[in-house]
């Protein structure tokens, strides 16, 4: 067996009753022990792709394999997988050991209670709920519960672990110390693992590797400082990133590339770079705001209109063509609300696109 491809999909869709496609002809694999975010805006396929693999729904064509066999025929509760859903889905009148040790004492596999007991201790040792073991799930606070509903997947011992916005009923600080722990317990168990998010910032801080999606299609798969420093498309470079990333509208004709209030000679720019010939006409330019800074002599001239703090850094508002874009420095830079300045792109930084997406350079 491969352990590049431990799950595998290919050519996976999903077309409902209804006519919608909600997955078009999506492939990838994951690697045994990774873990794998799904990421991607609301309605993306993300969630569908999940339960495709659980068994919760069926495809509509392509097929699914787990350590070299397909699963598609195989019923959810023999696919050897434990799933973590948005909600939970504690049992409200059981204690916390009952609802961890109850997938061990139902179904054709039903153990022993005393064996079931000691094995569900095992994982709430590991989650960090043993404490909590005669409560319900009532009367723990949300990452609590999520714990629960951790331990409850592994006491299975599964070979696949799905997990659906499993932090999303959160709060923001809370989140920040759950996935962290996420992470470490799910490698430390040794898991594979496939994670859904819609928040970029999650996916980038725990994923071995992001899977985007936008509408039905991956967009890129690929490790996460990747889709930061080499965005396959418009829609990755502008879904991840924050402060998000500035977009220029440009005309390239001659050798020279122009805007509003700046020129650029197609020369001045990396060569090696080019994903293809840029050909006469309208592109976008986009760079991020770390990648555009105060300088003698810039490439655009920007009035200030608003700073905002973050950290160590300022943005710079400005704008642009009647679009506000953004400008990162730090809290060194002598900038106030309404100077004029010079702002000087890092060519080498910038990314170029079509008016329908398409990656140039």
């Amino acid at each position: 067996m491969n352990d590049e491809k431990f799950v595998e999909v290919k050519n996976l869709q999903k077309v409902y009753d209804n006519g919608h496609e909600a997955i078009k002809n999506v492939s990838f694999s994951v690697k045994k022990g990774d873990l794998v975010c799904l990421l991607g805006p609301s309605g993306c396929g993300k969630t569908t792709i999940l339960n495709m693999l659980a068994g919760l729904l069926n495809p509509t064509g392509g097929d699914i394999l787990f350590d070299g066999k397909s699963v598609v025929n195989t019923e959810s509760k023999n696919r050897q997988i434990g799933y973590v859903f948005q909600n939970y889905a504690l049992y409200p009148h059981m204690t916390v050991l009952q609802n961890v040790m109850f997938p061990l004492t139902v179904g054709k596999q039903k153990m022993a209670k005393d064996k079931a007991k000691a094995i569900a201790e095992k994982y709430m040792d590991l989650t960090q709920i043993t404490e909590f073991a005669e409560q319900k799930p009532g009367q723990l606070s949300g990452g609590q519960q999520q714990r629960v509903a951790i331990a409850r997947a592994l006491v299975q011992q599964p070979k696949i672990l799905l997990m659906d916005e499993p932090l999303s009923n959160l709060d923001a600080r809370l989140r920040l110390n759950i996935r962290e722990e996420i992470r470490s317990l799910v490698k430390e168990v040794g898991i594979t693992t496939l994670f859904v998010t819609h928040d970029q910032e999650e996916a980038l801080s725990i994923g071995d590797k992001i899977i985007l999606f936008n509408g039905g299609v991956i967009q890129q798969d690929d490790l996460g400082q990747n889709f930061y420093l080499e965005p396959n498309n418009y829609f990755v470079a502008n879904f991840v990133g924050n402060p998000v990333i500035d977009n220029f509208n440009i005309k390239v004709k001659g050798g020279k590339i122009t805007a509003s209030d700046f020129e650029l000679n197609v020369s001045d720019l990396d060569q090696s770079r080019f994903k293809r010939e840029l050909t006469d006409g309208d592109y976008i330019l986009s760079v991020r705001p770390e990648n555009i800074l105060p300088a003698e002599e810039g490439h655009v001239s920007a009035h200030i209109e608003d700073i905002e703090l973050i950290g160590r850094e300022r943005i710079l508002k400005f704008s642009h063509d009647g679009v506000q874009a953004r400008s990162l420095v730090n809290l060194e830079t002598p900038i106030k609300p309404g100077d004029d300045v010079k702002l000087k792109m890092r060519l080498n930084r910038v990314f170029i696109f079509t008016p329908e997406g398409e990656r140039v350079y």
